[in-house]
């Protein structure tokens, strides 16, 4: 079993996982660059080994339970342990302008199927990994737009026509952060941590590129927990060292 810390991160090969896992590397870190994009993921892995960082490509396509369970197997042969499992990997299908009740069915359950069944099925088969860890730590990348607290607040920048405009999405972060306080209880006597970020309104992909914050500063606070020996807090949901209504 390795003593280095082994952290793994989905969706990868770009934007704020990216940039996790490069800050992840910096610090000294085993990453495990995660995503159904084999070609990307190993470019990225390549453009972090040139960097110095000890990187690896994981394949995994986390709306698939038996490609979860080959990463899961990989990993265990590899490594022995997993300290850190980021579920970053998240997809937002739905189109700006339309109102909630327009958003297709189907486009719901394309959401949901990564957003919430990915990441609980990504956590589920890690687990056995991460309890051979000294303190591991999970930490779901979630959304100001998960908040029905800050959703219902006309200070919000989420009560506006544009993301209200996404239903799905905003459904798939609540649940996500529901499943972390869920995990977080089933946790609580033991070393690992589970906690729900956000990372701020992020320019990205997802995003069409819009946005306040650069995909470095997007990774700030799942960063600053993950490299936090100290830190026990569980069951949150934190941005910039704030704790967010969920």
């Amino acid at each position: 079993m390795s003593d280095s810390q082994i952290s793994l991160i989905t969706g990868a090969n770009k934007g704020i996982g990216f940039e996790i896992a490069k800050q992840l590397g910096n610090a000294g870190h085993k990453v495990l660059l995660a995503g159904r994009n084999e070609p990307a993921i190993k470019q990225a892995v390549a453009d972090l080994k040139e960097q110095g960082i000890d990187a690896y490509c994981l394949p995994m396509d986390i709306t698939n339970h038996e490609s979860i369970e080959q990463a899961a197997s990989h990993v265990e042969s590899m490594f022995g342990k997993l300290d850190i499992l980021i579920n970053n990997a998240a997809i937002r299908v739905e189109e700006y302008g339309k109102l909630p009740s327009e958003q297709p069915l189907a486009q719901w359950r394309e959401t949901f199927n990564t957003n919430l069944f990915g990441a609980v099925s990504v956590t589920c088969s890690f687990l056995p990994l991460i309890k051979r860890s000294k303190a591991g730590k999970i930490l779901n990348v979630s959304s100001l737009l998960g908040s029905i607290t800050l959703h219902s607040d006309r200070t919000s920048y989420t009560y506006s026509d544009e993301f209200k405009s996404l239903p799905a999405y905003s459904a798939s972060k609540s649940a996500l952060n529901s499943w972390t306080a869920h995990l977080a209880y089933e946790l609580r006597d033991t070393s690992i941590t589970v906690n729900s970020v956000h990372p701020g309104y992020t320019k990205t992909d997802l995003n069409d590129g819009d946005g306040v914050f650069t995909p470095e500063e997007g990774a700030i606070t799942a960063i600053e927990i993950a490299l936090d020996t100290g830190n026990s807090m569980s069951g949150q949901f934190v941005h910039m060292k704030s704790v967010l209504p969920w």
